[in-house]
């Protein structure tokens, strides 16, 4: 199983959607800023997640989720919360 995860910056207006087997460490990682990509962002709470049965299908749904339809889609969920 793999997670598609979308994770919101509490301190920016910055949206990171990724793709990964062990969820909590992922999202650990990112709040410790032990990822160089978002760390100027941290800290993180995270706003959407989606499992899929593998790799393959986990690429499409995270292509779709950081695309400007996806992306847009998530906006509106970090301000609904």
């Amino acid at each position: 199983m793999v997670w598609i995860y979308a994770i919101s910056s509490l301190t920016s207006n910055y949206i990171y959607v990724g793709m990964t087997t062990d969820l909590e460490a992922r999202i650990e990682r990112h709040n410790k800023g032990r990822e160089k990509t978002t760390r100027p962002y941290a800290p993180f709470k995270l706003i959407y997640t989606e499992q899929r049965e593998n790799w393959k299908e986990g690429r499409k749904r995270e292509k779709y989720w950081k695309s400007g339809v996806g992306k847009e889609q998530l906006r509106k969920l970090k301000y609904k919360k």
